[in-house]
């Protein structure tokens, strides 16, 4: 659908573009650099959470099907679509639905509570709304991060746990440095490859390759184990099982 409607609204002459995660990085940020920077109107997206878009430019965000319950319209995910309209002082948000679902009430409810939550601030501490103003980055910039998302993908393989984590431990830090520094971009590489990570963390846990040490750590249970033995088997002072049996010991 999103594909048609792209199609539909450049007959009418509007000037949008098409945009989807398989995008790469690089051609992504390309796009959303025209958007900000007015070379074209509309941006028509298929999950665009996990983008990591930073476009305060953005007044409007039309949510189509909004009424189709999944995790793309979850409570959840529709006020994180409705935020990419926060930053901007005209932004509006439109749902397209058959019926109120649970999920757009409360995605509704929970931005009004928020609303007036802001609005009593701003009373009490005389602040006007205004629009966010963020320099639009060249793309000299924008090629930096998928240079570093290129980075990030290497140089993992055949590490150990300790190492991984460590990897882990910096890339965290990175990407909440990154997120402060409002470079958003550079952090969703970096929150996607934080997940791969993590992945390849979990799967050496289920590796029967690995050394037998890093086993033992990644299943403690399984040293556990292997030191129970069967209470029919346990002995008792003297040498009787617990069975009523008898045993014989070697006497040196």
């Amino acid at each position: 659908m999103a594909e048609d409607l792209t199609d539909y609204l450049k007959e009418t002459g509007i000037l949008v573009r098409y945009l989807h995660s398989d995008i790469a990085t690089i051609e992504r940020a390309e796009i959303i650099h025209d958007l900000r920077a007015g070379i074209f109107d509309v941006l028509v997206g298929i999950n665009l959470l996990r983008e990591g878009l930073d476009m305060p430019e953005v007044s409007l965000v039309a949510i189509m099907d909004a009424d189709k319950e999944g995790f793309l319209r979850s409570d959840t995910s529709l006020i994180q679509t409705m935020g990419r309209a926060a930053r901007n002082e005209n932004g509006t948000v439109i749902m397209y639905a058959d019926t109120v679902t649970g999920s757009m009430q409360r995605a509704v409810d929970e931005t009004e509570r928020r609303r007036a939550v802001q609005k009593a601030y701003n009373k009490a501490h005389h602040i006007i709304p205004k629009s966010v103003k963020k320099e639009v980055v060249n793309l000299i910039e924008l090629t930096k991060v998928s240079e570093e998302e290129k980075a990030y993908k290497s140089g993992t393989e055949g590490l150990t746990k300790d190492a991984l984590h460590k990897v882990i431990h910096t890339l965290t830090q990175q990407m909440k440095t990154a997120s402060k520094n409002l470079e958003f971009e550079k952090a969703a590489a970096l929150r996607d490859r934080l997940g791969q990570l993590r992945q390849q963390l979990a799967d050496m846990a289920h590796d029967d390759t690995l050394p037998k040490e890093m086993q033992d750590e990644a299943m403690p249970s399984a040293r556990y184990v292997r030191k129970v033995r069967h209470p029919s088997l346990r002995r008792r002072k003297g040498g009787t099982p617990k069975d009523g049996g008898t045993s014989k010991r070697s006497k040196k």
